[in-house]
């Protein structure tokens, strides 16, 4: 991809084109988000011998159905969050059934029709779900073929399919899927090892198929449940102070309700919510409300860096890693603490929901990675059973882990409620975004290596302290509205992420074969502003530190920053992608730092468990400003077997950009008492201008392997690549996230 071709990112998701925010919509467009593991302990397993989300709901009828006609109907616990799993998914399921796409309709996650499957988070969408459709459609392809076997009295292992839908004889005799179908129940548990089709037979997967949820979104139609119109719907607007932490002092309810338009002023507690006909009057209602004054409820914001601040905490320590290796006698060792502040999500439209309640049931259509949880949240908080809370996912514009999805789901499901038959729907202002969601967790690190007199590390050690990034709703406690009311719902306890999946430590274990490791993870329960997942979570921040200390021991022993690695890289696929992406970028002939045009390099296996990433990037930096412009990243990456290779080029395309965004730019800004970055003036972001001149994603093709999750492989490695290139043209090192022109031209000043 090169400018002004805005090709790959318009394919990975949203409508944008009339934005000035592009680079966080590009990544918005092309990535899922954020965290996985967090939040819901995820549904129960009962069938461990089964691959993927099968073993939590082996039965095949759960997964696929096939009509009288042959068309198969697949149903998946995943949601579409821009990530283009609902184009992969179906993939999936047309190359295993052996039907042309066009003959599968896929149902993303809805709690009356699909499995649950949790959250769609942490790039697990492939790892659980496709692997889960893999199996299951082999195993109805196979149903399908033993059916017809038994009406030719033949033996399966003769028998084909043809692509469109039938099985054939060796005599050329056809059997048609609904035929077959029509008599065989699906409603039986899947075998783990039913054949799957040979890669050298694909003729779906591997293939760049057109996204099927990008029409909507470049034509400016339905796309979002922003757009959601229904007939009789109400607009609704919550009243709130300005940020988490604060409230309304007093609110005039009979003013409110004799403003025009305004059809009721929900209050309970104190959560408030004004209802009115329209969307406008709704906002000015609001506006009249925010005229008064607000009081902070909750203890005065700390001042002072990120780091300074969390260190001061007090922490749950937990040993990641201990290791005792011998080894040769360090000569050196290196020190150095890394950074980053708050982050906003960024989403490119506010959260939103519609809900409506009728005959005493629910239904709540919510952009919420968590629909199950949406709906057992909306129970409790209702005191509804269960299976009368219907919970649709609707595609949002904007996600990318806990923003405000989950509160608004809940605000319109509490709303809804106390106006029975009438739809409900609520969208948060800009302001409220960025003053009441969760934010991405501050974090710092200190790191320490030792390399011998051969310039090989001897011992490492890694400390990083965080806050915990798994705090979405699994009941009405975790959402605004439920600690607003009267009675208010206790706010669960907060615990971390296990190992591999982790949340503040993610990514902190190297892949690398470094001897004598050390890896200690800070977990601190106490959250000076309210935090939850935000993409990658800690691995941003963690490989960040990880890649840019190996820089800074590769030129401390005088040696290539690529052969450095290479050098303590056993893992044969890391070492491939490596070298396909430094091989793509020419390192060997790159322009050496000259204190304008510098290079560098990032890596890491997102989890140590999904993809593969590696990224080289070359930037330019403008001495007298402190700007820094990326000319290219060329990226290379292992995901796996590959289900739409220009699916995956989306995702690392826009984790690039998303990554540049937050690490050179990106960071909340608060006084004692409230946040004050309400909206985009006061957030820096990557703009159209600052993307990178060229972008290149090559994707390493792995037939037959298991599928790795993408979405998030791209954030850490970047940052790397980027603070790592900035050192080579300018000579500084720079740890504290952002690497903004001021800090940039300030260090360089310092010189």
């Amino acid at each position: 991809m090169t400018r002004p071709s805005r090709r790959a990112f318009i394919s990975g998701g949203a409508l944008v084109v009339a934005f000035s925010l592009a680079p966080r919509a590009f990544a918005q467009m092309a990535g899922e988000l954020a965290g996985g593991g967090e939040g819901s302990a995820g549904p129960k397993v009962i069938a461990p011998n089964l691959p993927g989300s099968l073993r939590s709901h082996p039965w095949l009828d759960a997964w696929i159905r096939i009509d009288a006609q042959g068309h198969a109907t697949v149903y998946t616990g995943k949601a579409e969050l821009g990530q283009g799993i609902k184009t992969a998914l179906l993939q999936v399921a047309a190359e295993e059934l052996d039907l042309p796409p066009a003959s599968v309709e896929l149902i993303t996650v809805d709690t009356r029709r699909t499995p649950d499957e949790g959250l769609t988070a942490g790039s697990h969408s492939m790892q659980d779900s496709g692997t889960a459709i893999h199996n299951a459609a082999a195993n109805v392809r196979l149903l399908l073929t033993q059916a017809a076997a038994r009406q030719w009295s033949l033996a399966p292992e003769s028998l084909t399919t043809t692509g469109d839908g039938h099985v054939r004889a060796p005599d050329g005799r056809l059997a048609p899927y609904g035929a077959l179908a029509s008599a065989l129940s699906l409603h039986v548990e899947a075998i783990p090892n039913a054949p799957h089709r040979a890669p050298a037979t694909f003729r779906t997967m591997g293939k760049d198929l057109p996204r099927v949820d990008i029409p909507a979104k470049v034509t400016g139609g339905a796309a979002y449940v922003q757009d959601m119109r229904l007939p009789g719907m109400l607009h609704a607007r919550v009243l709130r102070g300005p940020s988490f932490g604060t409230r309304l002092k007093a609110i005039d309810a009979a003013a409110v309700e004799a403003l025009p338009g305004v059809v009721k002023l929900v209050l309970q507690g104190g959560f408030a919510a004004v209802v009115a006909e329209t969307e406008w009057h709704a906002i000015q209602a609001l506006r009249f409300v925010q005229q008064g004054a607000f009081e902070r409820t909750a203890p005065r914001l700390p001042a002072g860096d990120a780091a300074t601040i969390l260190k001061a905490l007090s922490p749950e320590e937990i040993t990641v890693l201990d290791t005792h290796d011998v080894t040769a006698a360090a000569v050196r060792t290196l020190k150095a603490k890394y950074s980053r502040p708050w982050i906003n999500h960024g989403s490119i439209g506010p959260s939103c929901a519609v809900a409506l309640f009728k005959d005493g049931e629910l239904t709540l259509w919510t952009h919420s990675q968590g629909t199950y949880d949406a709906q057992r949240v909306a129970a409790e908080l209702l005191s509804l059973p269960a299976d009368k809370v219907h919970a649709i996912h609707t595609e949002g514009s904007g996600c990318y882990g806990q923003n405000g999805a989950d509160d608004v789901a809940a605000d319109a499901a509490f709303i809804a409620h106390a106006l029975p038959g009438r739809p409900i729907r609520l969208q948060w202002m800009r302001e409220q975004e960025f003053g009441w969601e969760p934010l991405g967790c501050a974090m710092a690190t200190e790191l320490e290596a030792s390399l011998d007199a051969d310039n090989k590390i001897v011992e490492w050690r890694h400390q990083v302290w965080s806050n915990p990034h798994n705090n979405r709703p699994v009941g009405a406690g975790g959402v605004l509205v439920g600690t607003e009311i009267v009675p208010s719902f206790t706010p669960p306890p907060v615990k971390p992420i296990p190992m591999p999946e982790g949340d503040g430590d993610r990514n902190s274990n190297p892949l690398y074969a470094l001897p004598n490791m050390h890896v200690l993870y800070h977990f601190l329960k106490d959250m000076p502003l309210r935090v939850s997942a935000l993409r990658s979570l800690g691995a941003h921040l963690n490989v960040f530190s990880i890649e840019c200390m190996l820089d800074e021991l590769a030129k401390a022993g005088g040696i290539d920053p690529l052969a450095f690695r290479l050098a303590h890289m056993a893992d044969e696929r890391a070492r491939t992608v490596i070298e396909t992406a430094t091989g793509k970028f020419g390192w060997a002939e790159r322009p050496k730092g000259n204190g304008r045009v510098g290079c560098g390099m990032g890596f890491a296996r997102y989890k140590n468990i999904g993809a593969y990433c590696a990224v080289a990037m070359e930037i330019e930096l403008d001495r007298e400003t402190g700007e820094i412009a990326v000319r290219r990243a060329v990226a290379a990456v292992d995901a796996g077997q590959p289900v739409n290779p220009d699916g995956i080029r989306n995702q690392i395309e826009g984790g690039i950009i998303q990554s540049i965004s937050w690490t050179s730019r990106e960071a909340v800004t608060y006084d004692a008492q409230r946040r004050t970055s309400f909206d985009w003036s006061a957030y820096p972001i990557l703009r159209f201008l600052d993307i990178p001149d060229a972008v290149e994603v090559h994707v390493v093709d792995r037939p037959g392997l298991p599928f790795l999750g993408t979405a998030e492989a791209a954030q850490g490695p970047t940052a790397a690549a980027f603070a790592n290139a900035l050192a080579d043209a300018a000579g500084i090192r720079l740890r504290d996230m952002p690497l903004s022109p001021d800090k940039v031209k300030a260090a360089i000043g310092a010189i």
